[in-house]
């Protein structure tokens, strides 16, 4: 089964948002949840070779479902940011909110869900709140109940955004998000009520949409027929292991009593003889399909290739991976860099919008435009030489400066602290050196010098 992705939804920017505008929008993100559960069950190993049609009774029948989904997305995302997006900035009070607000809402986790949601559904949703103690806080939610209306024009900026569910009694409930205020939804759908339930404290729209592309595909939607094509190869080749070890054997020119056959089954001895002709003509054999072994095996290798080169992520659990390293291993992470690379600037605009947000509140920070100045650090989870690492640092602290040469070395994760470590470091030896206690030879010396100056002025 293929589902489109979904095209943006678009709506003028000055017309009244109505229950029966709500109502359309919701019938449009509806036919779009089917592909969201459709992909998420892919993920979960929920395959479509569970749904091929049943083989008669006597036949074997495996259903064997290998996650290549689940594998390239946790693959990607750990590479992505499974080394967490570092924030500085140049104003250490500004740096020190930022980093309390990414504390309080355990960020390294949050944006981690993030980009794992945005490569299953090809988009992610954050929701911008604040609690009882006007802390700004944030929450992830899935595609699967949230959807976002942008405004038609060229620049096509977020609009409003829904969020809704039914309960066990399927009435309806959720939020619609808009610039100016928050409003509750309640009722059935076709006949609930939108009422005003909070004004917006930020000045934009207080949901932010993370996406893996421009398209909003999954990372691996691109695959999907490969995956059900393969999983269909290996069941087969289950089914032919089944065939071969329930054979049927076959007895030409001879009557077998039930008895006998009750004895070949106990004993595992098949003896006929006959006299004259009869002996001749008397055949056992296993009936055995044709082999194709080399066949499927090759059929499952190239599909495996394909998929990973599809996808563009690295399959690292290949034998020949474990064995490279420099070059060779940079060339076989090259797809995926690129891959990451434009995923990161999709979600460094993201966390712009997020952090704009934030610096809209007086109540976060005293400069509404300090979320311009953030410089995100985004590292790559790979494995790294760190030995090659220090010889180039060494190499560069003699034409580079310090931060440059110290930036080369993956296992400083603050250039700066590391700086000032070093700066205190030098300057506490400094001190040692200056109360070192002279040694004997040195003391000697020094009252030999002094005497010679005492006889010469007595001279």
């Amino acid at each position: 089964m293929k589902y489109k992705p979904p095209k943006l939804m678009t709506f003028p920017k000055d017309e009244p948002i109505t229950v029966e505008v709500l109502t359309k929008f919701m019938e449009k993100h509806k036919l779009e949840v089917a592909r969201y559960e459709y992909l998420k069950n892919m993920y979960r190993g929920i395959m479509s070779i569970d749904d091929e049609p049943t083989k008669d009774p006597w036949k074997p029948d495996n259903r064997l479902a290998v996650n290549f989904t689940k594998y390239i997305v946790d693959t990607f995302t750990g590479y992505f940011n499974g080394i967490p997006v570092k924030k500085s900035h140049s104003d250490k009070e500004i740096l020190t909110k930022l980093q309390e607000f990414d504390n309080l809402n355990d960020m390294e986790d949050e944006e981690s869900e993030l980009a794992k949601i945005a490569c299953i559904y090809g988009r992610a949703f954050e929701l911008l709140y604040q609690n009882e103690e006007t802390q700004t806080n944030v929450i992830y939610n899935t595609p699967e109940n949230m959807f976002m209306v942008y405004d038609d024009t060229i620049k096509q900026e977020p609009l409003f955004a829904v969020r809704y569910g039914y309960d066990d009694d399927y009435k309806l409930y959720g939020e619609v998000y808009t610039k100016e205020t928050t409003y509750a939804l309640n009722g059935t759908m076709g006949f609930y009520n939108m009422t005003e339930q909070a004004p917006n404290p930020f000045d934009d729209l207080p949901v932010v949409e993370f996406y893996f592309n421009e398209e909003r595909m999954s990372i691996f939607e691109s695959v999907i027929s490969l995956v059900n094509a393969f999983n269909k190869a290996i069941s087969e080749k289950a089914n032919d292991v089944d065939y071969f070890s329930d054979q049927y054997l076959a007895f030409l020119g001879a009557a077998v009593e039930e008895e006998d056959l009750k004895n070949i089954r106990s004993n595992r001895v098949i003896n006929y003889y006959g006299d004259g002709s009869e002996a001749k003509n008397v055949d056992v054999k296993f009936l055995e399909k044709p082999d194709s072994d080399s066949q499927t095996e090759n059929l499952l290798d190239r599909l495996t290739k394909l998929i990973f080169q599809t996808t563009m992520v690295a399959n690292i659990s290949d034998e020949s991976f474990g064995s490279s390293s420099g070059v060779s291993l940079a060339y076989k992470l090259q797809a995926m860099s690129n891959l990451a690379l434009s995923f990161q600037r999709k979600f460094q605009s993201s966390l712009n919008s997020r952090y704009k947000l934030y610096c809209e509140l007086s109540t976060n920070v005293s400069n509404r435009d300090a979320w311009k100045d953030i410089e995100y650090t985004f590292t790559r989870n790979e494995p790294k030489d760190i030995k090659e690492q220090a010889e180039t640092a060494n190499i560069l602290m003699g034409i580079t400066s310090q931060e440059t040469a110290l930036s080369v070395i993956s296992v400083i994760p603050d250039v700066q602290a590391e700086m000032e470590k070093i700066k205190k470091e030098e300057a506490s030896t400094a001190i040692f050196d200056q109360d070192k206690q002279p040694s004997e030879k040195e003391t000697g010396t020094a009252v030999s010098e002094t005497n010679e100056e005492v006889t010469n002025a007595q001279d």
